[in-house]
């Protein structure tokens, strides 16, 4: 997300990066607001009434304010611009951002699971109705706070985990209201353990593919939105090149994504003929999501040529 990144993608006509930004930073903020001070109000309530299943929910968002401002603050990070020690900025940062956001909820998943077990060998008296309101509560507040990051979900995996985290709140405070209404009809209280379970299953399920992810991106995998074959095969239609090896592609952040590559170039082209070469090619790269691109070319012998004309 630093300020030169998007130098190549701007050329043809890709303006969105600092509107991103922008909109996020913005969505962060208000988000990681809204989600404190219900969670402040939801441990209260489940306190008060004795509801693991508000509690459960109250963690469950503690965990998503935490993601929001690990995100804002990785996001201010990557704005920094590299220095000679850290030649790449702190991109990286938002990484590391979404691999402890995945952290902490699974920590989250663990705490609700030893709860919920003591409730069921000690079950206990749970006020119904108002665990549905306080839960009812919920449903508004994650509901707007993941409309905020439903236009750039697709941007960026930091952005990506905070709409999937809030929507599945709604989805289990709505299953916390339920349960709510159905304990003060019939006194079963077993139910408030039962739906925290279903939280932590909940959890788990968001939680997942997002740790999948950040650790692949950590360890300087192939994002997973990149396809490395479709990738060649893009660089190999280029005309002027007949071979394409050492092609490394990596994330820089959640959202910038860096290839080097040796291009094999067919003979006694002209230096305006690679120059207009790497172009198509970085172009091509541009719509692979990958904005930063260092292409070395060498050359290649008549024998290499097949049936084309060198």
């Amino acid at each position: 997300m630093a300020h030169d990144h998007h130098e190549h993608s701007e050329e043809h006509g890709h303006h969105h990066g600092p509107t991103v930004l922008t909109s996020v930073n913005r969505a962060l903020i208000i988000g990681a607001i809204l989600n404190a001070a219900y969670v402040a109000v939801e441990f209260g309530m489940g306190f008060y009434y004795n509801s693991l299943a508000l509690i459960a929910d109250a963690g469950h968002n503690l965990s998503d304010v935490a993601g929001l401002l690990l995100s804002l603050l990785a996001f201010r990070l990557a704005r920094v611009r590299q220095t000679p020690s850290f030649t790449y900025g702190y991109r990286k940062s938002t990484v590391l951002a979404s691999l402890t956001n995945a952290v902490i909820l699974l920590v989250t998943i663990g705490a609700i699971l030893w709860e919920s077990i003591q409730r069921f060998r000690h079950p206990e008296p749970v006020a119904g109705l108002p665990v549905a309101w306080v839960a009812g509560l919920g449903i508004l507040i994650n509901a707007a706070s993941a409309l905020l990051f439903f236009r750039d979900k697709d941007h960026d995996l930091n952005i990506k985990g905070a709409y999937l985290h809030l929507a599945a709140d709604a989805l289990v405070s709505l299953g916390v209201v339920i349960a709510g209404i159905v304990i003060s009809y019939t006194g079963w209280v077993w139910l408030d353990p039962v739906i925290g379970l279903v939280v932590a299953a909940v959890i788990l399920g968001s939680t997942w593919q997002l740790l999948n992810d950040s650790l692949r991106l950590s360890m300087d995998g192939v994002p997973a939105g990149i396809d490395l074959n479709s990738v060649l095969t893009d660089l190999k239609a280029v005309t002027g090149v007949q071979d394409v090896h050492h092609v490394h592609v990596w994330a820089m952040s959640t959202s910038e994504n860096a290839l080097t590559a040796h291009l094999v170039l067919s003979p006694n082209l002209s230096p305006a003929a690679v120059s207009t070469l790497k172009a198509d090619a970085r172009h091509r790269l541009e719509h692979r999501k990958i904005s930063h691109a260092t292409l070395e070319t060498e050359v290649g012998s008549e024998d290499d040529c097949g049936a084309e004309i060198c």
